[in-house]
């Protein structure tokens, strides 16, 4: 395996975990409502936001004046639809700038994200342990071109690099994992016009690989609000209704059963208002039960239990 495969099953995890398979009800379950979508909008505005995070994670690997490498050239911007505003590199800011072009999976992307090392001028460069990235999202918006529907991000969060090192370090072993979070407060998600939500999303990923090159990436909620801990997500709905998502155990893929099928964890979505609870519980069998699962081995599903105002219901789903 070569350091550029392992860097792209790596980066990859990010864009995935944590979106699943929605974990949102159906609407056979639960009729579709205000509730339902609160749901349906947190995981669409996480899954853009990791989007995001995984070309931040890929352009800063490219610049050595922001990664640390040296002073070697920069490498060339492979992303389509994306330049890179370098100019302001020598004092640890660089601009992601999208051009609204169609790209993979049916979407375009416009606006802006501007990438600044914090203490840059003191010494740090992303490689280094708890060094902050500060990423603030410049009417980033992304658009589904079948039909224009839109989510638009605005506000800032920090990327930080808890242990430090990188993916390399990982790779040759000389470091036991590479971990990483996410962290803001008051990020503005507006969906296609029809409203606002606000998010405060505080993630952390850790990486360990096997000596077989098996990758392992577990996910943990470290957001608090009010009382409850382990939140990757919390705010207020486009509607203005008060929410949480909570990692209640910890949320673990592996690239033997790929990211879509999660291991194990536990993700719990509320919105009290409303009434709904989400309970989604990963590495299930047929009938429901948490198993473990060996080498070589993959779990069934994943299990939905809903609570809708008076009503309940439980839902085994199959990751094939």
């Amino acid at each position: 395996m070569t350091k550029k495969s392992i860097f792209k099953i790596a980066v990859m995890s990010v864009m995935v975990l944590f979106t699943l398979s929605g974990c949102k009800k159906k609407e056979e379950e639960v009729k579709k409502d205000e509730s339902g979508q609160a749901s349906s909008d947190s995981r669409q505005a996480i899954s853009e936001n990791d989007a995001s995070i995984d070309d931040v994670n890929k352009t800063i690997a490219d610049y050595p004046l922001m990664h640390g490498k040296g002073t070697s050239a920069a490498q060339t911007n492979t992303i389509a639809g994306l330049s890179v505003d370098t100019n302001g590199a020598c004092m640890g800011t660089i601009k992601l700038n999208y051009d609204g072009v169609t790209v993979l999976n049916n979407r375009k992307r416009s606006g802006s994200i501007r990438l600044t090392i914090l203490n840059y001028a003191s010494g740090q460069r992303w490689k280094m342990a708890g060094c902050v990235l500060k990423v603030e999202y410049l009417a980033y918006r992304v658009t589904r071109a079948s039909d224009a529907a839109f989510i638009e991000l605005n506000g800032v969060q920090n990327l930080t690099n808890v242990s430090g090192g990188t993916w390399w370090e990982l790779y040759t072993f000389t470091q036991p994992n590479l971990s990483s979070s996410v962290t803001g407060t008051n990020l503005s998600v507006n969906f296609n016009g029809a409203g606002t939500a606000s998010y405060n999303i505080h993630r952390q990923f850790t990486y360990t690989l096997s000596s077989a090159y098996v990758l392992t990436c577990t996910g943990q909620g470290i957001g608090s609000s009010n009382g409850i801990s382990n939140l990757e997500n919390y705010g207020t709905t486009r509607d203005g209704d008060p929410f949480t998502s909570q990692v209640s155990t910890p949320i673990v893929w592996n690239t033997t059963c790929g990211s879509w099928a999660p291991v194990s964890g536990q993700l719990i979505i509320k919105v009290p208002s409303k009434g709904l609870t989400l309970d989604c519980l990963f590495g299930v069998n047929s009938s429901g039960t948490p198993v473990t699962v060996g080498s070589n081995q993959c779990a069934y599903g994943w299990k939905l239990d809903w609570t809708s105002g008076p009503n309940t219901g439980t839902k085994v789903i199959g990751y094939l």
